[in-house]
């Protein structure tokens, strides 16, 4: 079973092997022309034992989402593995609440472990880095991306599983690692994670006869394909998130000079965050229109 965003939908890795630079992946459901690190990995698990892989993740989707809209598709029957990769569209909007993902995550970590599933999670890398931003916006970005990365601590210190922490991984920083937008894996990023996942489970005594195949259908894109991307995709897409994003930059990075700021670890955020409502699918694709 699978929860979470794009990356588990499998935006990035066409299912027909062949290269896109469409990779809005606005409101894309598992199947619907993507493949993915989790399709891979339930392949590679069904060559040793009879396997039913259901795939909830949704593109666009955010912690709250995950809590409160996928987790009930699940049901309530026994589950042996459930993969939760969840966050980083969280961390790119003003609306970032770590009190709240927090809760959620441990919300749908309890229920998933309850079942009998083996969690299946990951520490994000320095996104920023692979984006290339400069280091004004790249700071505030990875301060959020490491207090989700507490959160993941803190659930795999208390319900065990697997976590994969993506820093251990060099080609993470190499650009074949991506698809063209650099936020999603391309080919090759879903094929490593499904491997990575899939040789701790054998470490862990589980038999996988066939383990995902590292090698590639179609080569990374140029460097005019990632100038092409940008004129056409990146620039309106940085445009669109401009009124959203750019102030909240701006303001984290003022506040991280000051001398007197105010504490910027994670135990300077609330615990909870009440009166804020829960993220939609309406909302997020509004967001990502």
């Amino acid at each position: 079973m699978a929860l979470g965003d794009s990356t588990t939908v499998g935006v990035g890795d066409p299912m027909n092997g062949s290269s896109t630079t469409d990779l809005s992946g606005a409101g894309a459901r598992p199947g619907e022309g993507w493949r993915g690190w989790a399709s891979l990995l339930a392949d590679s698990l069904a060559s040793s034992h009879r396997v039913t892989f259901s795939n909830f993740a949704t593109s666009g989707a955010t912690v709250p989402i995950v809590a409160t809209e996928q987790l009930p598709e699940t049901g309530d029957d026994p589950i042996d593995i459930a993969s939760l990769i969840v966050g980083v569209n969280d961390t790119l909007r003003s609306t970032f609440d770590a009190g709240r993902i927090r809760e959620h995550l441990n919300l749908v970590a309890e229920q998933l472990t309850a079942r009998g599933a083996l969690l299946l999670t990951v520490r994000f890398h320095d996104h920023g880095k692979v984006f290339g931003l400069p280091k004004w916006l790249r700071r505030p970005l990875w301060h959020r991306i490491e207090q989700v990365n507490v959160v993941f601590d803190d659930l795999h210190a208390r319900y065990g599983g697997i976590r994969l922490d993506m820093a251990d991984y060099p080609e993470v920083y190499r650009r074949d690692f991506w698809s063209i937008d650099r936020l999603h894996p391309g080919e090759r990023g879903h094929r490593k994670l499904a491997r990575a996942f899939a040789d701790e489970l054998t470490v862990r005594g589980l038999r996988i006869d066939v383990p995902p195949e590292l090698d590639c259908a179609y080569r990374s894109p140029s460097r005019w394909a990632d100038a092409m991307w940008l004129v056409r995709e990146g620039v309106p897409w940085v445009g669109r998130r401009a009124n959203d994003l750019v102030p909240w930059a701006a303001r984290m990075a003022v506040t991280q000079v000051r001398p007197f700021g105010r504490p910027s670890g994670p135990l300077a955020l609330p615990s909870s965050s009440i009166g804020l409502p829960p993220s939609t699918n309406a909302e997020v694709q509004r967001l990502e229109a």
